[in-house]
């Protein structure tokens, strides 16, 4: 199992056996806290002192003292180390240091997935995990740091993360167990936590099922009374709906047809109907820009703000207001780099929707609507990617073309987004998304639109890695991650940590540090490069990358060394089209390889649309194959100059040119000489 962290109380570590290592005074264990924070990233050593210090001037020495303190934290964290072998745990990487833990190492983050797995469990599943995961927690986060700036948002989002946890595993157990069992627990609840309505709504539900209904509408008279007078504010939709439901006896209250948190999402969503009194809306409106705030910080958030947007904007247009739907759709301009969709389902009932309101806005041409239809433009370029169809780019273009009308900082930034998720047309088009990416940075840069300027950096990190430029690279890469640090986007280091392992790949050497001339990294340390860098994708939120990323990765890196594919039942997810071919290729089966060949599709329009085409290439050449041999040809032709999936910032297969040479031969085999 290895070296076990825990920062859901004081921080501490735990050695395989479960015994307590002795990490040494409070500077040590802030070092290793501040660590644990940065979630894999680097920590440069500056940074590390003003945060230790930062209730006064650094000492003298602050510097040494800091690697004082982590020369101790490796030899507690490392007993068994050998002199002068590099640490594995605790690295040097750059300006800085950084902990690289396991995803299941720290309790924190194994909290944190546990929470987002039990959103896909049955009840019964769901609460057995979310009472163990509550179990971890052996007092407040990082509970002797209450006071360091450093620790104040990873601490105030966990405690939320807790609360949120603390309400399923109760909904969870409204499911499987008697009410009466769940009402001291929610009742405590919402006495320590008053403003939080979906602890009222369960404490009511749960004394309604227990057959307690005066006292289940008398709590949500509490609740009222508590929301009008000390906040100003008039329940929510859900509150108000339960108040209504237990009066009338509804059918639904019964357990036997009560939903998951998904159900009761939905049903809130909903009573935003025809009949919704005055302030319905700006609450509708206010929920969306909360779930925009969520969705940056990966993980649950990604996952449940994206589920709940549909929700959001299926209320929006059950109100019947057009414009009010635009603002609901248009408001999550959340920046977006990966080109294939978490959810295409859900990707395409926004599209749907979008295009709905489009057609139902009245074409008046006032500043406001057209920079409403921008957003809606925006957001079918966005949700439409990796598509063959003509709209997406369509979009797109239609986006920007009114946003630079309009001279709108923030909704250019969003429609250049839209224009980069649209610019795979073709093979070949890394220096067209370069010059996207240098835009975003300069106008975010200038307008103070911090994400936007993140997303930038990693534009044209993908877009120099595909260029071979990886000097750019990695400039990008420490301006992307330095914005990170200071602005809390912690899925900022889920690229940024692939992007480590793709330039070891390629240089064989890591970022900050002069490539080694001629050579590819090493073939086992690469392996073990991109297996850490899958490790940054557990409990990210993004399926959509995630999915069949990691074997995808090593098949790459093996064939490009002459290797064979990695053996095994490897997990290809929605790349299997276009690498079954190879490896039926590699195994011999020359016949079948064909076959697929014969009946492989054209790859998404995507980031990896290169990388596809050169499997492609690789199972035409090996099994001689000219028609698929042609259509490789005539789609890389225009990349030759690239690195074959290296737009991506993930992997490769080396120089398009190559597979070109490769696919001209195999093209003109039987041809007249």
């Amino acid at each position: 199992m290895g070296v076990r962290f825990g920062v859901l109380g004081p921080a501490t570590a735990w050695d395989d056996a479960g015994n307590t290592i002795d990490v040494k005074g409070p500077r040590h264990r802030a070092v290793l806290a501040r660590l644990i924070v940065a979630r894999r990233r680097v920590v440069p050593v500056d940074l590390l002192v003003a945060d230790l210090w930062e209730d006064g001037d650094p000492p003298r020495g602050a510097v040494s003292a800091v690697r004082t303190f982590v020369a101790a934290l490796r030899r507690a964290l490392e007993p068994e180390r050998p002199p002068r072998a590099a640490p594995r745990l605790l690295v040097t990487e750059g300006p800085g240091y950084a902990l690289r833990a396991a995803a299941g190492a720290v309790d924190a983050w194994r909290f944190e997935q546990a929470v987002t797995d039990s959103a896909t469990l049955p009840p019964r599943e769901a609460l057995e995990r979310l009472e163990e995961a509550l179990g971890w927690w052996r007092g407040p986060a990082y509970a002797e740091f209450a006071g360091q700036e450093w620790a104040r948002a990873e601490r105030s989002r966990l405690a939320e993360l807790r609360l949120h946890a603390v309400e399923r595993r109760a909904e969870a157990r409204l499911a499987v167990r008697p009410a009466a069992e769940a009402v001291p627990d929610l009742d405590a609840h919402v006495a320590e936590h008053p403003w939080r309505e979906d602890g009222w709504r369960l404490l009511a539900l749960a004394l309604y099922r227990a057959g307690r209904q005066g006292d289940a509408l008398a709590v949500l008279r509490r609740a009222r009374a508590l929301l009008v007078e000390e906040l100003g504010v008039d329940p929510g939709p859900a509150l108000r709906r339960l108040e209504s439901d237990i009066l009338h006896q509804a059918p639904h209250l019964d357990p036997a047809a009560s939903g998951t948190a998904d159900a009761v999402w939905a049903r809130a969503a909903a009573a935003y109907d025809r009949s919704a009194p005055p302030g319905a809306r700006a609450r509708l409106e206010s929920t969306v820009n909360l779930m925009r705030d969520l969705a940056v910080t990966g993980g649950a958030g990604l996952e449940a703000a994206g589920r709940h947007r549909v929700a959001a904007v299926a209320a929006a247009e059950e109100l019947g207001d057009a414009e009010l739907t635009a603002r609901v759709i248009g408001a999550f301009d959340v920046p977006a780099i990966w080109t294939r969709s978490d959810d295409p389902a859900r990707a395409a009932q926004v599209v749907a929707a979008a295009e709905r309101t489009l057609a139902a806005l009245p074409p008046d041409g006032t500043r406001a609507r057209e920079a409403t239809r921008a957003r809606l433009l925006a957001a079918v370029a966005l949700e439409s990617r990796g598509g063959h169809g003509p709209r997406g780019p369509e979009a797109a273009r239609q986006a920007e073309r009114l946003a630079r009308e309009l001279d709108d900082p923030a909704l250019l930034a969003f429609a250049l987004n839209a224009v980069f998720m649209q610019s795979f047309e073709r093979a070949g088009l890394a220096g067209r998304r370069d010059a996207i990416g240098a835009e975003l940075v300069a106008l975010a840069g200038r307008h103070g639109l911090v994400t936007f300027e993140v997303l930038g950096h990693l534009v044209q990190l993908q877009a120099r890695c595909a260029l071979g430029d990886f000097r750019a690279a990695d400039e990008h890469a420490a301006a992307a991650g330095r914005l990170a640090e200071r602005h809390e986007r912690p899925l900022v280091g889920v690229f940024t940590g692939w992007y480590r392992a793709l330039r070891l790949d390629v240089t064989g050497a890591l970022p900050g540090t002069a490539p080694r001339s001629g050579l590819d990294g090493d073939a086992g340390e690469v392996e073990g490069a991109y297996r850490e860098a899958a490790g940054l994708l557990v409990g990210a939120g993004m399926p959509g990358l995630e999915r069949g990323l990691a074997a995808l990765a090593l098949l790459c890196a093996r064939v490009r060394r002459g290797l064979p594919p990695p053996g095994g039942d490897a997990d290809y997810g929605p790349y299997e089209p276009w690498v079954r071919p190879l490896i039926l290729a590699a195994a011999g089966r020359t016949d079948m390889a064909a076959a697929a060949l014969d009946e492989v599709p054209d790859p998404p329009r995507d980031l990896l649309l290169e990388a596809m085409w050169c499997l492609v290439a690789r199972a035409a050449d090996a099994t001689g194959h000219r028609e698929a041999a042609r259509r490789a040809r005539d789609a890389l032709a225009p990349a030759a100059g690239e690195l074959a999936g290296a737009g991506s910032g993930l992997l490769t297969l080396g120089p398009v040119s190559d597979h070109l040479t490769a696919l001209t031969r195999v093209s003109r085999q039987g041809e007249p000489g």
